[in-house]
């Protein structure tokens, strides 16, 4: 680790990095400074359901429910109201892009808005208003499981088919080009809801693009026994059948996998991403990270549903549910978690120059304090950051160059708080 070190940046981008003094009118970050983090997968409408859904017992599948009100009541304007105080919660994390996996396409009953991209694009402007980018990972979502069609609120994901949904997405994109702060990527949302004949409809969009594309995968084992009756695979196996997986692939959860399961997503270099802190919530059950990565995943971090939003938390929990699953310490490295977090998934995120402190790179800087109550003691490094900080902890935040977050404040939505309120209360209210 190096200190007293200028890091001089033109154009959003690190131009030089050296010892020395510091010109008068440089921004001083005092404390640990790391990367950027990436978030690599979001739904942001979930935060509005903290607290909400942690009374009494259930399942995912009775959180679902709840989770589906919420998706009913938001429109353009009141979703880029909760985007924008969510992604600047995130930036208040450290977290400087986003990984959107959104659905929420058309309006209630499926009639799409007279802008058919309106919900996407009140997306990323709530990015640009948070200071952050984002990959709008743009969702096709086709039926309510194996043969069947939509339910009624399903109807407002769905485009009637894969087909449709490429003619949107491609739209989308076009108008996003002048964009620089996003970008945009494919997501099946997952086997259960987007039939096989379609599957490689979406994985073509992508390839044409060299874009993303992300997957929800074996999150559930309903969903296993479902593919099995369904197609007679599992739902990695069918993703594989269909030329799905791959190192642009991000297979997300991938909580429930056989070993053949294992051996095609490292096989095919498909990254995995994990989210402890929403797969605890849910009780969806702890996926085999370690595996996945020594048979050839690389692997990133998502926050999910925001029951936190703390990517130290989520880096530190990857490490620690792999502990209870084995009983053994110690499977990862602090910097390998780190890079988790940062370098890795960002690429995941089609932002390959982001997530790391060297000249070239986009300028991402984090600054995680060293004296509060929870980093004071340690010997200042990459463990500090997992193994003892918090999102409370990041003090200032730099993203492509630019101060977003100074001093545990948001420069561009000071009331954070107040903003999440309000956002909540006007849905809570509809």
């Amino acid at each position: 680790m190096e200190s007293g070190v200028l890091i001089e940046v033109a154009e959003g981008r690190v131009t030089s990095l050296r010892a020395g003094s510091a010109p008068g009118d440089a921004v001083v970050l005092d404390g640990l400074v790391l990367p950027g983090l990436a978030n690599a997968h979001s739904h942001a409408f979930h935060r509005a359901l903290r607290g909400a859904t942690q009374t009494g017992g259930g399942t995912f599948w009775t959180w679902r429910e709840i989770m589906y009100r919420v998706a009913s009541a938001l429109d353009p304007d009141t979703y880029l109201d909760l985007a924008r105080a969510v992604y600047a919660e995130m930036a208040m994390a450290g977290i400087t892009c986003v990984g959107e996996f959104h659905y929420l396409h058309h309006a209630p009953g499926g009639t799409p808005y007279a802008d058919p991209n309106a919900m996407g694009e009140a997306l990323v402007e709530a990015a640009a208003q948070a200071g952050v980018r984002i990959t709008l990972l743009d969702t096709c979502y086709l039926s309510s499981g194996f043969g069947a069609g939509p339910d009624t609120t399903q109807l407002r994901f769905s485009d009637g088919s894969a087909e449709a949904w490429a003619e949107r997405a491609e739209s989308l994109a076009g108008a996003l080009k002048a964009r620089d702060h996003a970008r945009v990527g494919a997501a099946i949302h997952s086997v259960r809801a987007v039939p096989a004949d379609q599957l490689g409809t979406v994985a073509a969009w992508a390839d044409a693009r060299r874009a993303p594309i992300h997957v929800h995968l074996s999150e559930q084992p309903a969903e296993n026994e479902g593919c099995l009756a369904a197609y007679g695979v599992t739902p990695a196996g069918l993703l594989a059948d269909h030329g799905v997986l791959g190192p642009r692939t991000t297979a997300v959860h991938a909580t429930h996998l056989t070993d053949g399961d294992v051996a095609l997503l490292g096989g095919t270099a498909t990254t995995v991403c994990m989210c402890p802190t929403t797969e605890r919530d849910l009780a969806d059950g702890i996926g085999p990270a370690k595996d996945l990565q020594e048979a050839g995943a690389r692997l990133t971090l998502g926050s999910d549903s925001h029951a936190v939003i703390d990517l130290f938390e989520e880096a530190r929990g990857m490490e620690l549910n792999e502990r209870l699953r084995t009983r053994r310490r110690g499977h990862w490295s602090a910097a390998e978690l780190l890079r988790a977090a940062t370098g890795d998934g960002h690429a995941s995120l089609g932002w390959p120059d982001a997530g790391r402190i060297e000249v070239g790179a986009v300028a991402d800087l984090v600054t995680v304090s060293l004296d509060s109550v929870r980093t004071a003691g340690p010997r200042p490094g990459a463990e500090t950051a997992v193994f003892a900080a918090t999102a409370a902890d990041v003090r200032d935040v730099v993203a492509g160059g630019r101060v977003v977050v100074r001093h545990g404040v948001h420069v561009l939505v000071p009331d954070a708080p107040a903003a999440l309120r309000a956002a909540i209360a006007r849905l809570e209210a509809s």
